[in-house]
């Protein structure tokens, strides 16, 4: 292995164990984006069932709960590292080794562990406790991969791009609760008004919904093109959010 990989690894393995246990020193929000989700699907499903029928239904609520509750969950990222700009750490780790690809992965692995689980749990109980049909596992597995990328760029993008934590609050709840329902999750985008439909494919929530409705149903083209807007959500903001680290632009003289 050469020495700049093994340095990358190392140093990214550092920040990584660094911030997990961050993360599980104080455990309440980690178990609430993991426990609430299954608590709205079972209180939504006979509702979503009448509509839609048994199948359509559960599948409606499994899936609207997660998406619903994993956009709740960019809040753990961006606080996360907005938190190291109000405590005057990010200088510090900036004056390491450590690049702005490192600093961003040790922040994001962990949070994608969190979020891993949350799918894991929510569909996992949709498939074996209620039936939900899953036709194609690999694509389902897919989905929740692009989502969750995505999903750590956003977060990181807002925790770079706020200036406080009263804004990036503000920042997350609208976005959530706008990219949510434009999404489908709560409601399904047939049912949203004309106008509402015609702007829902610029959320990501929609495209999240839409990925893991097809893999679902065994749809391989539509998994794959909504996996790949995705992950070209995912791309932009992790760029936008490299950019903003290595100009500077995180730093807490900044906040």
């Amino acid at each position: 292995m050469r020495p700049d990989t093994r340095g990358f690894l190392l140093r990214t393995g550092v920040l990584v164990r660094l911030n997990t246990t961050v993360l599980l020193r104080e455990p309440g929000p980690l178990l609430g984006r993991i426990v609430m989700p299954v608590v709205v699907l079972l209180a939504l499903r006979p509702l979503y069932e009448a509509a839609q029928g048994a199948a359509d239904g559960t599948a409606q609520a499994v899936i609207g709960s997660l998406v619903t509750f994993s956009l709740l969950a960019l809040s753990i990222v961006g606080t996360s590292i907005l938190s190291e700009r109000t405590w005057r750490t990010w200088d510090r780790l900036r004056t390491t080794p450590a690049g702005a690809a490192e600093l961003l992965l040790g922040k994001a692995v962990p949070v994608f562990c969190v979020l891993a689980a949350q799918q894991a749990v929510v569909l996992g109980f949709g498939v074996a406790v209620l039936g939900m049909p899953v036709a194609a596992p690999l694509l389902l597995l897919a989905a929740c991969a692009a989502w969750g990328l995505a999903l750590l760029g956003l977060g990181t993008a807002l925790g770079v791009l706020a200036r406080s934590p009263g804004q990036l609050a503000a920042l997350h709840d609208i976005g959530a609760l706008v990219l949510t329902t434009l999404g489908g999750a709560l409601v399904p985008v047939a049912e949203l008004p004309g106008w509402a439909r015609a702007i829902a494919p610029a959320s990501p929530g929609y495209w999240a919904a839409h990925a893991l409705r097809a893999a679902a149903a065994g749809d391989t083209a539509g998994t794959l093109a909504a996996v790949a807007v995705l992950l070209g959500v995912a791309s932009a903001a992790g760029a936008v959010a490299a950019l903003r680290i290595t100009r500077g632009w995180g730093r807490a003289a900044t906040v």
